[in-house]
Order: structure tokens, then C-alpha cells, then sequence
């Protein structure tokens, strides 16, 4: 079991410069978890992808069921205390910190495209390059 963070669940359903590396993340890997905010940070890259005219809006439905699909049954609840004590031993967004939360809690790794979790939290978080 290991906690992704929201990119690399979307660049194992949308093409980009990491894709590969999701896709094979997966095949070494497949039990992922995360929390449930990554459902919006999801939504949020759809949009993104939408509004550049990068996917038509059946694709974007696609995608959505399919990430909501492989996900199901694999999110989590963040205990808010949890996220506002790591607030203070970090520069972390409180969106990144319950990634880092979740992996603690659950005792697995983080992988994760971003430098700044990495950085901050080298004994858990992971780059998904390097995994």
C-alpha cells in the first residue's frame, strides 16, 4: 500500500510528462490510497484540462469514473488535529499535509511529483521518479 498524491493518480489517466512513470508506479504498486481531498484537486486538473480545450467534456466523464472507480474504497478521512499540529512543524499548504498525514498514520510511503513534500518530509514522501 502506498499514498499518491492527486498528480500522479491523474497522470495515470491523462497523457503528460509523467504518465509512464504512474503507469509503472502502478504495476509495482496497485494497492494506492488517499484521502478524499484528492477528489478535488482532481476535478480541479479536469477543469484545467477543459478550459485549455485539452479534453471534451465525455473524455473528462470518462476519466472522472474511471480515476472515482480505481479509488473507491481507498480514501480516507484526515483527523483535523492531525493536519493543524503539522501545520506548525511545516510550510506545507494544509492540502498537501493531509497526503503526509494520511502515509503517517497508515505507516506506508507518499509518492509524490512535489519537491517541497519531499523536502520537508524525506522519510516518508518519495518521488514518484525515484520509487
Amino acid at each position: 500500500m502506498i499514498v499518491v498524491d492527486t498528480n500522479v493518480i491523474a497522470y495515470f489517466w491523462m497523457p503528460g510528462d509523467y504518465t509512464q512513470f504512474s503507469k509503472s508506479l502502478f504495476l509495482k504498486d496497485a494497492d494506492w490510497v488517499a484521502p478524499f481531498l484528492w477528489r478535488s484537486e482532481f476535478r480541479n486538473i479536469i477543469a484545467l484540462y477543459l478550459r485549455k480545450g485539452l479534453l471534451s467534456n465525455s473524455v473528462a466523464f470518462e476519466i472522472v469514473n474511471n480515476a472515482e472507480a480505481m479509488m473507491k474504497g481507498k480514501e480516507y478521512s484526515i483527523n483535523s488535529f492531525d493536519v493543524v499540529h503539522k501545520i506548525n512543524d511545516c510550510s506545507l499548504s494544509s492540502y498537501d499535509i493531509e497526503f503526509v498525514a494520511l502515509a503517517e498514520s497508515l505507516n506506508v510511503k507518499l509518492i509524490t511529483l512535489d519537491k517541497k513534500i519531499i523536502r520537508e518530509f524525506p522519510k516518508i514522501a518519495f518521488s514518484l521518479h525515484d520509487f
